[in-house]
């Protein structure tokens, strides 16, 4: 990472390893850091004890610490409204709709990179600084571009694609050029009290994890039970609500069948949970929605690249095609059992992120 001396950089500090490592990396390489943590939402808006585990009480304490260790001013901004209003409604509507949604893009494209950014600006801050595993290059053109993290087992610019030109040019990386271990070792050099702390993992402001326990809670109409039907509409059993259930899901359908069946879709407008078998399962085609292209310009033409569909999944190979309004069409090489709507799905070429979108309904099945 080239440094840029005398720029002012504001870290979004979790009390975690991975964001205290950026800040202290960012000092040494002669910016002026500003650590600066969100409180976000969090159940005990309703009675609860529960907090969000992005900013627990554990880990507010941890980044003030950290900030105090490297001498740098540290501000806790009030996120929890905007959180409340754009994540955790978009969570509950998303699962009203009958789909399964991915809040980590959600977060990132309206939380971190769009709320979190235009405060960092608004303390003139020239960037803003994170975490993730990921890396911002420039291309032969000078146009910014996204790609993937040096530690594959971490890299998250599969969360990241909803980011732009201008997200990007004022984006920071600092651990995107390291593995995991070498973070750690990192932070044990600066004597980063953070350096062997577990990382943080699943939905945040679900603080105990179980969000079918959530859901119930918070939006009870999601979890009315209903039919168990076959593509043809044969219903074969009742389920205890859609939210309880994945595409691909085929433990606790509870059904009898003489061959396996799986979850292939959901119907919110029938409350009906729709099962087939695994020919049934997937496709070879998906269109997405609200596709961003990091470039800041739409392919005018079908290119091959490599796609994934999950956070977690691997990259296929693809033909990839523009559509009006911000969508686009993928056509797989191969069968994919597990296509989720309402999860990314993310065009790469080779490490380098070219744009991603929202994965739609399958018009084949699930439709009023």
């Amino acid at each position: 990472m080239s440094t840029d001396t005398n720029k002012r950089v504001v870290v979004a500090m979790s009390g975690g390893v991975d964001s205290s490592v950026a800040a202290a990396l960012l000092l040494e390489q002669g910016y002026t850091v500003i650590g600066m943590m969100m409180r976000l939402w969090s159940e005990d808006t309703f009675g609860s004890s529960i907090h969000n585990r992005c900013c627990t009480p554990d880990q507010m304490a941890d980044a003030r610490r950290i900030a105090a260790k490297l001498g740098i001013p540290f501000y806790v901004l009030d996120t929890k409204d905007v959180f409340r209003n754009t994540i955790v409604e978009f969570f509950i509507d998303q699962h009203r709709q009958g789909v399964t949604p991915n809040p980590c893009i959600e977060c990132n494209r309206h939380i971190r990179f769009s709320y979190l950014l235009n405060n960092a600006l608004a303390l003139d801050a020239d960037y803003l600084a994170t975490g993730h595993y990921a890396r911002v290059a420039r291309d032969t053109n000078g146009r910014f571009v996204l790609k993937q993290g040096l530690d594959e087992h971490k890299d998250q610019s599969y969360v990241l694609s909803v980011l732009g030109q201008e997200q990007l040019g004022r984006t920071l990386f600092p651990v995107g050029e390291y593995t995991k271990p070498q973070v750690r070792e990192i932070a044990a050099r600066f004597g980063l009290p953070t350096a062997s702390k577990q990382d943080s993992q699943d939905l945040c402001f679900i603080g105990d994890n179980n969000y079918r326990r959530f859901l119930t809670d918070h939006a009870p109409d999601i979890m009315q039970p209903g039919p168990i039907v076959r593509p043809t509409g044969e219903v074969i059993g009742q389920h205890t609500g859609l939210a309880n259930y994945t595409i691909g899901q085929r433990r606790g359908l509870g059904v009898n069948s003489l061959e396996p069946l799986y979850v292939i879709a959901m119907n919110p407008h029938r409350n009906a949970l729709v099962v087939g078998s695994a020919a049934d399962l997937g496709g070879t085609a998906l269109t997405a929605k609200r596709v961003n292209w990091v470039s800041g310009e739409t392919p005018p033409e079908p290119f091959r690249a490599a796609v994934k569909i999950r956070y977690k999944a691997r990259p296929v190979p693809a033909l990839v095609e523009s559509l009006p309004e911000a969508r686009m069409r993928v056509t797989f090489d191969e069968p994919l059992r597990d296509i989720t709507p309402g999860q990314g799905a993310v065009v790469y070429d080779g490490d380098t992120v070219l744009g991603g979108g929202i994965i739609e309904r399958n018009p084949d099945f699930g439709s009023p």
